[in-house]
Parts: C-alpha cells; sequence; structure tokens
C-alpha cells in the first residue's frame, strides 16, 4: 500500500460533510495530492463546498473511485454501509486499506460482508474537525496491522488529535466526542444567554463564552490536571463562583451531562443492531 504523501491515492466515498471536511484537510495541508483523491457524492451534479476549488474530480461511481485508489475513506450514513460494500467489494483486495467513519457499524460487520481478507479501521471523528481541533479515535478490524493504524492516523491528524482504542470503547466515544460538540453548544448559548441576562451584548457575551470554553479546554489539555482540581483553582471561599456553581448542581448540570453521554452511546448500540440486521 502506498504510503508516502507524493504516492498515496485515496478514495473518499461520500464527499458530504465530513468527508468534504477531510478533502479539504488532506489536500490543504499537503498529505495527498488532489490528483489522488477520487471523491464521490450521491448525486453527480451536486457540488460539495469543501471539495470546489481544490482541484479534486467529483464523481457518483463508487467502483470507478475505488479501483483507483489504495486506501478507501467511507463516510457513508450507518444505514448505507451494507448497500455501499456491496457496490464496491469486488475492487477491494488485501492490498487496499478500509477506513470506515460510519457511527456504530463495527469492523467484523465489514469484514464479514466483504467476505474477502480486506484491512478495516474503524474511525470516528468530530466536526470541529473544521477548524482543525477535532478529536478522532481509531480502532483496528483483525486484518489491519499497525502500519495501516499509522495510516488513518497521518490522515485524520491533519484534522485534530487522534487516539487508538479498542473497538469496544468506540460506541461511549460516539456518545462523548461525537455528540458532545452539541452538548457543549448548547452550555455556550446558555452562558451567552446569562450573561445577556446580566446587561452584557449578546455579540459580546457569545465572544467571552466562546472564549472561556476554548481556554479553560486548553488548560486541561496542557496541564494534565483533574477538572475538579482546576476548578477549584477558580473557586474561591465565598466568592463569586461558588454561588454560581450551587446553581448548577441544583440544577442538576453535572448528572444531565452524564445522562446525556450514556443516552447517546446507547443509542449508538441501537443504530450498531439495526445496520447488523440489514
Amino acid at each position: 500500500m502506498a504510503e508516502s504523501k507524493s504516492q498515496i491515492r485515496l478514495a473518499v466515498l461520500g464527499a458530504g460533510k465530513m468527508g468534504g471536511i477531510l478533502v479539504e484537510a488532506f489536500v490543504r495541508q499537503g498529505l495527498v495530492s488532489p490528483k489522488n483523491i477520487f471523491a464521490t457524492v450521491q448525486h453527480a451534479g451536486r457540488k460539495r463546498p469543501n471539495a470546489s476549488g481544490l482541484g479534486v474530480a467529483l464523481g457518483n461511481d463508487n467502483r470507478v473511485a475505488v479501483k483507483k485508489a489504495d486506501v478507501v475513506l467511507l463516510c457513508v450514513k450507518p444505514q448505507t454501509v451494507a448497500h455501499v460494500i456491496d457496490e464496491i467489494n469486488k475492487e477491494l483486495t488485501e492490498k487496499k486499506l478500509l477506513i470506515s467513519i460510519a457511527a456504530s457499524v463495527p469492523t467484523d460487520y465489514i469484514e464479514r460482508r466483504l467476505g474477502a481478507k480486506v484491512p478495516v479501521i474503524r474511525a470516528m471523528p468530530n466536526t470541529p474537525s473544521m477548524v482543525g481541533e477535532g478529536i478522532t479515535a481509531i480502532a483496528k478490524g483483525k486484518l489491519a496491522t499497525e502500519k495501516d493504524v499509522g495510516t488513518a492516523q497521518r490522515l485524520f491528524g491533519t484534522v485534530g488529535r487522534t487516539v487508538v482504542t479498542d473497538e469496544k470503547n468506540m460506541d461511549a466515544i460516539t456518545g462523548l466526542s461525537a455528540s458532545g460538540p452539541a452538548f457543549i453548544y448548547i452550555i455556550l448559548e446558555s452562558l451567552a444567554e446569562g450573561g445577556v441576562k446580566a446587561g452584557l451584548s449578546r455579540e459580546l457575551a457569545t465572544l467571552l463564552a466562546a472564549q472561556t470554553a476554548l481556554g479553560s479546554a486548553k488548560v486541561v489539555l496542557e496541564t494534565g490536571h483533574h477538572p475538579a482540581l482546576l476548578k477549584d483553582t477558580v473557586t474561591t471561599p465565598a466568592g463569586c463562583t461558588i454561588d454560581g456553581i450551587l446553581e448548577l448542581e441544583e440544577g442538576g448540570l453535572r448528572v444531565t451531562l452524564i445522562k446525556a453521554v450514556m443516552k447517546a452511546a446507547q443509542r449508538a448500540k441501537e443504530l450498531l443492531m439495526t445496520d447488523q440486521e440489514s
């Protein structure tokens, strides 16, 4: 399988929202040459903003794209995976790597569907990838090698951090980091609304909330300290922050967020069962 930046030939099946984000990152960071990316969309006439202007050809024939590629990035919805796998099956060989970002679909399901010795990797990126601050969890199938994992890490490293994990963790990861941005946006919106209630303009309140969240997250990542310890550094005796924390605890924010992650993770398992039945 080709590995160097100048030689990687990549098929991106489903260059929609996330697929388009990835294509743009691969090209802009020089990881893959535009001429070596073969992207597909459901409808040939539909242009994707992320891929336009990059010199990447878009088509709707998945088999043609896979035939030309060394690495195949499957970016379709979970309910479409079976159909696409059946469509491209004859074009896949043990010399090609298949990376799926379809939520909830396990590698062993894809491997059984293929019926051939094709290395498969499952990846779960999230939407902050659009600004290069995403995180992608990577799990390898039975036939994937450490070299294949390295290829996946280099690809997804263009849009943020990567973490290699056991596949048993992927549903929980889906509930936390894939669904998590939506939960964070609600928190940011609420903080901004609090600022508006306190007399700030909406623009200023939103800026303050977003930058505060960004800075706080960066402190956690760069210091490695537990969030509870960092919380205590802000919370002074009889100060403003402790009063605010009491309101959060009375409102059940902590429990609600835990339950939100658990509910999203459970839904991922339900999607998995639906996919296996298809």
